[in-house]
């Protein structure tokens, strides 16, 4: 009995070795996005592009954001070896504000988790500042 119990362990050993030969690997094209300065109500679309560099096919198990205000959607099918995937992001652009925002990758790959980060800023065309109004100075008179 004890030999058997060996040898299913063994066993089971040898198999988990074997499945480790082959895993997937993404490899993002950029993992920060610079909107700049948008207007606000702007498109707020951005594409993070990646591909599989490793032999086995990859699955990305969930895409999270770290506001309500950025919606990721992830791809649903596997991507094949060498093929290439988006993870699309839209940020809500009409809050006017700084964007600095981080969306978690989680995936079957080499690295499980990869973070991807947007930024930049919303600004509201229809106010403008003080500091950027140019009038005439007394003195250039």
């Amino acid at each position: 009995m004890k030999h058997l119990f060996t040898f299913l362990f063994i066993g089971l050993i040898s198999l988990s070795v074997n499945a480790q030969d082959k895993i997937a690997k993404i490899e993002f094209k950029e993992t920060t996005i610079d909107y700049g300065t948008i207007d606000k109500g702007a498109n707020g679309v951005r594409t993070f592009e990646f591909t599989n560099t490793g032999d086995a096919p990859l699955v990305i198990t969930k895409v999270s954001s770290s506001c309500g205000c950025t919606v990721p959607k992830k791809p649903k099918d596997p991507i094949m070896p060498g093929k290439t995937g988006e993870i699309q992001v839209k940020y809500d652009t009409n809050r006017v504000m700084p964007i600095r925002k981080t969306i978690t990758v989680v995936s079957n790959a080499e690295t499980p988790t990869v973070s991807l980060k947007i930024k930049g800023e919303v600004l509201d065309p229809s106010k403008t500042s003080v500091l950027n109004k140019k009038e005439k100075s007394v003195m250039a008179e």
